[in-house]
């Protein structure tokens, strides 16, 4: 009797541990080349680093960059058109891995190329807008009109480049009491003060920092214990270590992803720590199309312990899966994700050989099956 009743339970056991190693993996695009749909959900498998097509969402314009709502029934998107950018709204299906339109709202500023939100609010960074955009969250999950129009003044020494202000990523700090937003015209990291429950003046300014000249600082990522930052330009290929506390950055660190000498062209991108926090990554795309790779060292410090080819063009964005075990790159100009095994201990890349066929893939995150 006994041996039939464990055979219920080993079976429940051994679902939920395939469930835990599969995550619907979403791909943001840019479909006005031709080569995209919208935005593309697949299950990736953990375990073994394969990708399965579930289902695309599409009818909408440039859908580039996503973020998906924490309790993971709502997917918002950029939709970056010039004047005629906006953002959008999504139920999501974790299961079935299917996203249904809900609204669209004008951003009010130029191009967006980054979107965060809560279960409060939504903020898109709007690159040539110089601005950011604040929008409400309904019942539903729909987009309410827009309630702040945060718009950025200025220009830095580069004029072809940082002729004015340049908005290219908003995030929230660890404890969400404040909101960044990086200017690659200005040459600033700004810092606000969030105010979750007003209706009016959720981004108060608080502090900003000066980065070097002619930088043009792009994406930041925070350690998990709060005390670190780490800021990624895209002009001179830096990044910017910081330590950081109270809506304050204090620098510690000035450091480059390229090797000495190098004189080609930079067009850093992306900038990820692992979940361990053991190992930062930086993508350079240019005449690069490399990954960078650092030890973080006590105290925040980082040491550069090599580079590895993303296998493509164009790595504009890449991510790291949830166990750690694979980092995917989104390579816009080959039309590809490129799947790369890391090692737990060294931090080293390897190429799983396997790939994602995607048009344009520019914007990558992982969400659960649920």
């Amino acid at each position: 009797m006994k041996r039939f009743l464990l055979a219920p339970v080993l079976l429940l056991a051994l679902q939920s541990c395939a469930q835990q190693s599969n995550y619907n993996l979403l791909i943001g695009t840019y479909t006005n080349g031709g080569k995209s749909e919208g935005i593309y959900v697949y299950t990736f498998n953990t375990q073994t680093g394969d990708a399965q097509a579930k289902s695309i969402a599409k009818g909408m314009e440039n859908p580039s960059y996503l973020t998906v709502s924490d309790n993971n029934r709502f997917v918002y998107s950029v939709n970056e058109s010039g004047e005629k950018s906006a953002v959008s709204a999504f139920s999501f299906d974790g299961v079935n891995g299917v996203l249904k339109f809900l609204n669209t709202q004008p951003t009010q500023g130029a191009d967006p190329c980054y979107i965060i939100a809560d279960e409060k609010h939504v903020i898109s960074a709007n690159y040539s807008g110089g601005s950011a955009s604040v929008f409400g969250i309904q019942k539903d999950g729909s987009l309410g009109a827009l309630k702040q129009l945060v718009q950025h003044s200025g220009k830095s020494v580069n004029t072809s480049r940082q002729n004015a202000p340049h908005v290219h990523m908003a995030a929230f700090s660890p404890d969400r009491k404040y909101a960044l937003l990086n200017d690659l015209g200005t040459d600033k990291v700004y810092i606000y003060k969030y105010n979750a429950g007003l209706s009016r003046d959720v981004l108060v300014p608080n502090d900003s920092v000066a980065i070097t000249p002619g930088a043009g600082p792009r994406h930041i990522t925070f350690s998990k214990d709060g005390k670190y930052a780490y800021l990624l330009h895209e002009m001179d290929g830096g990044v910017t270590a910081f330590s950081y506390g109270g809506g304050r950055l204090k620098i510690i660190q000035e450091t480059k992803i390229t090797e000495d000498g190098f004189t080609g062209e930079n067009g850093a991108a992306d900038i990820h720590l692992s979940p361990d926090g053991k190992f930062l990554y930086a993508s350079n795309r240019g005449s690069e199309n490399k990954i960078t790779i650092f030890a973080v060292e006590k105290g925040g410090i980082l040491n550069k312990t090599g580079q590895v080819s993303t296998l493509g063009k164009g790595p504009r964005n890449f991510v790291i899966d949830p166990s750690g075990k694979f980092l995917l790159v989104a390579n816009q100009g080959s039309d590809a994700v490129v799947v790369f095994e890391r090692d737990l201990v060294s931090g080293a890349l390897k190429d799983t050989g396997k790939r994602i066929n995607v048009g344009a893939p520019v914007c990558l995150v992982f969400a659960p099956v649920k």
